[in-house]
């Protein structure tokens, strides 16, 4: 067997007696213990433990530390003396009142255990599971997806500073690893450049002086990386993390001309979802939606919505902030259709609606894909005026389109878009157009020619069907719910502290924020069980619109 300390989980007779006279009404823990019972099991992570070595920790009584960790937002530290001196955390975790509990520094390698072993999931779907079985998550009901920004644990850098800070890091990692190396590669005004952390108020504040360290930096960096890959003997030093980053960045942000390093201008620069924003986190991504701009992540929390029962989240995604909301639809199904909990009807917003997703969803998952889609991109169509492409009649068997003025398309030819989608670019005879008396109605092409371009069939007429449904009144009610998915947002980064990442990169932050869902989950259904109170009504601004004023 793996080298753990097992842990039971039975609840010792005198732990439960002084526990239920300190709380004779129960609380949090004690409620989630008394009703789900435990929720993780020793056997669970079994394949993370050694067979031979020094015996660790019981991996359920760690998983559990973790969700219960973050149910109240405790450091490592702050967790492990709640295991230590806590009543009701000893009766959640069934241990002796004289168990001494465990030091803090082990909650972050069990971290990484699960990490390497692929096992951080597990902190999410033995809960869901658990809950499951409870009978509190339902399948085939209605469930709703959103997400928000997640802020990265590193410093707001501009570029000067990010090459600045580049160089630092591997200087810094350098001398550790090979000291007597970097010093021959260095000369003595290095150590003054480097010595300290570069920020706004230290750099230069002329341009010329700006750019001319900008410069000098990058000369500094290409002189060290070619010390390091030109030298076979030396070859092993670009497997260090930080030398990686550091070639990466100098890739993006300077180019050679000849013999002359040269600084990228913005236009020039790599786009942002490859773009290298901190040498700290390699994999923080700088977005700007809408009003907000930040560098890190996006989280996407999915939960069910139906009328009964607590709302219970069953999927989390972490992304890079660069990644779009539409791409995770088809993922999000997938690991659904896997737990056995695919909903009926899955209500999105704007960013997660497009026809690929909306007729996948169907075929695949049956599942009806459920929000505002827009009206094709088209001027004619965000003006509201003009002939867009619902005013044409398509002819799908014999490849023909119908203007509005009953012309008939001239060509029909296949290909593929910007992304890569398959379309159909259908354009009409000059001669009909510039006839036409409704022809600055249609286009504004130079050529004063229209031309449309159509998704493949199925994809064309579940996007028509869809833009024809949302208008309806029946759309409106079964859409309404969505508007929930905000206050378990609300809920996740005020009370849970979803807004920031506690730790470096995507995978580590993926980890948190399973826990951080679970711990969400279980709170809900504690709450739901303790005070047995209906979900509260979403909050609804009123506008000034004509039925507020008769109100």
């Amino acid at each position: 067997m793996s080298l753990y300390q097992s842990h039971a989980f039975e609840i010792p007779d005198e732990t439960e007696q002084v526990a239920k006279a300190a709380f004779p009404k129960g609380n949090v823990y004690m409620t989630m213990r008394d009703a789900l019972g435990p929720l993780f099991a020793d056997e669970d992570f079994a394949a993370l433990f050694a067979w031979q070595g020094q015996t660790g920790e019981s991996p359920g009584l760690l998983a559990m530390v973790t969700v219960m960790q973050f149910m109240e937002g405790l450091t490592d530290r702050q967790a492990a003396e709640g295991v230590r001196s806590r009543i009701d955390w000893k009766y959640a975790l069934g241990l002796q009142l004289t168990d001494a509990g465990f030091h803090y520094s082990i909650l972050s390698p069990f971290r990484d255990r699960l990490l390497a072993g692929s096992a951080e999931a597990q902190l999410f779907d033995r809960v869901l599971e658990r809950l499951k079985e409870c009978g509190l998550v339902k399948k085939r009901g209605q469930q709703r997806t959103d997400s928000t920004h997640v802020l990265a644990a590193v410093r707001s850098l501009n570029r000067l500073e990010l090459v600045g800070e580049t160089l630092r890091r591997v200087l810094d990692d350098l001398a550790r690893l090979a000291p007597d190396w970097l010093l021959a590669q260095v000369t003595p005004d290095w150590f003054e450049r480097y010595g300290v952390r570069f920020e706004v108020y230290r750099l230069p504040q002329e341009k010329a002086e700006r750019e001319a360290l900008q410069v000098q930096i990058g000369q500094d960096g290409y002189r060290l990386l070619d010390a390091i890959y030109r030298n076979p003997a030396m070859n092993w030093l670009g497997k260090i993390a930080s030398v990686e980053v550091m070639r990466q960045v100098w890739i993006q942000q300077y180019y050679c001309e000849g013999d002359q390093v040269r600084w990228r201008e913005r236009g020039n620069l790599a786009p942002n979802n490859q773009l290298i924003m901190s040498p700290d986190d390699a994999e923080a991504r700088n977005r700007t939606k809408r009003t907000t701009n930040w560098t890190g992540y996006a989280v996407h929390l999915t939960e069910t919505c139906d009328p009964a029962g607590p709302n219970i989240i069953t999927h989390v995604a972490t992304t890079p902030a660069t990644t779009a909301d539409v791409t995770l639809i088809d993922t999000i199904h997938a690991d659904l259709a896997q737990q056995d909990l695919l909903p009926s009807e899955h209500l999105v917003d704007a960013g997660y609606i497009a026809a690929d997703q909306m007729l996948h969803s169907q075929q695949d998952h049956q599942v009806d894909l459920l929000g505002p889609t827009a009206g094709g991109g088209s001027w004619q169509a965000n003006a509201g005026q003009g002939f867009d492409v619902s005013c044409f009649v398509v002819n799908w068997q014999t490849q023909t389109v119908t203007c509005p003025q009953g012309k008939t398309s001239q060509h029909w030819n296949r290909g593929r878009g910007k992304y890569g989608h398959e379309f159909y670019k259908i354009s009409f005879a000059p001669a009909d157009c510039h006839a036409c008396a409704f022809q600055h109605d249609c286009t504004r092409s130079k050529r004063g020619v229209r031309i449309l371009g159509l998704r493949p069939q199925a994809e064309y007429e579940i996007l028509e069907a869809a833009r024809a449904r949302q208008v309806t009144h029946e759309f409106k009610t079964r859409y309404k719910p969505r508007a929930g998915i905000e206050g378990t947002i609300s809920q996740g980064t005020r009370a849970f502290e979803l807004r920031c990442t506690r730790y470096i990169g995507l995978a580590k932050s993926h980890l948190q924020h399973l826990a951080t869902a679970s711990a969400m989950n279980l709170t809900r259904v504690v709450v739901w069980l303790m005070e047995h109170k209906p979900k509260a009504q979403t909050r609804i601004c009123l506008l000034y619109t004509s039925d507020a004023a008769d109100e």
